[in-house]
């Protein structure tokens, strides 16, 4: 069997070799985008809603505003919003800064009209720059911006969950001769995992869910790949034609998503319990009285 000549293939043999085109390998390859966001983007949010935590605890009274106002301001804006709006501006803030370090010569105004303007060595990446170059460079403005927005919502998470620590634990500590940094790193810290995680379990799958909108920051991601190979296409446009296939590549996409929430439902189930043993809370109780 042979691929080369498409109008020569019938059945199987057609589906197999339209399966195995090379968008389509850009296609599967999209599912590993999605993982590797995934896998990048949770602990960069999880450590920006530690800081962020950490920040709106703080003695020090500007640094509590920012920590809070961090909080707030992102949790409230839509995030599709934000999206949009914090890479166009995160990308033109880094044109800017290095347009002013690169071309100090420059004398037309960067802001015309509607047009952001920078001098070529500014631009980032160079358009002499390799595909990946600017695959990457995407890639990595959208984990930041998801990080910088699931970070606020973590934020808020682990807020509550150092507050539901029992004070009664950092007054013993303290009664023992610990410092207050001692006793939040190793008494609070500790501690606040089991109570924070039902909340960042929650926030984890509305991440899964929001990944579709990867398309919209500039990445070819899973969504992207399933309209533009399920639309129509005729012998004009494409070797391998056929009718609106869009439900079909959804479905497979509605399959993706599935499986994934359902791993990871019995991932952190299993680390619910596993935090849960022996602690005061709810589920440890449970689980004391079942092994009772």
């Amino acid at each position: 069997m042979t691929c080369t000549d498409p109008e020569s293939l019938h059945g199987i043999a057609w589906l197999a070799c339209y399966l195995s085109s090379g968008k389509h390998m850009l296609f599967y390859s999209s599912f590993g985008t999605v993982l590797l966001l995934l896998a990048i983007t949770a602990p960069v949010s999880l450590a920006f809603g530690f800081m962020g935590a950490m920040a709106a605890r703080a003695g020090f009274a500007p640094l509590r505003w920012l920590g809070l106002a961090y909080t707030s301001v992102v949790r409230g804006v839509p995030d599709i919003v934000f999206f949009l709006f914090f890479v166009i501006a995160l990308d033109q803030g880094i044109e800017y800064l290095r347009h002013e370090a690169l071309c100090p010569g420059w004398t037309e105004p960067v802001r015309q009209g509607n047009d952001f303007i920078v001098c070529p060595e500014a631009k980032a990446p160079l358009s002499t720059a390799p595909q990946w170059v600017h695959e990457v460079y995407n890639f990595m403005l959208a984990v930041f911006t998801f990080a910088i927005v699931f970070g606020a919502f973590a934020a808020n998470v682990l807020i509550g969950a150092m507050r539901a620590v029992p004070r009664a634990q950092m007054e013993t500590a303290e009664a023992y001769g610990m410092s207050r940094r001692q006793a939040f790193w190793r008494i609070l810290v500790p501690q606040m995992w089991t109570y924070a995680l039902p909340g960042l379990s929650n926030l984890w799958m509305i991440l899964i869910k929001a990944t579709p909108l990867l398309f919209l920051l500039g990445v070819e991601d899973i969504v992207y790949w399933a309209r533009e190979l399920g639309g129509s296409k005729n012998p004009r446009f494409s070797s391998y034609p056929h009718g609106d296939w869009r439900i079909y590549y959804f479905l497979a996409l509605l399959v993706f998503y599935l499986a994934l929430t359902k791993v990871s439902e019995v991932g952190l189930g299993r680390l619910t319990r596993r935090l849960s043993h022996g602690q005061a809370t709810a589920a440890g109780e449970a689980m004391r009285k079942a092994g009772a």
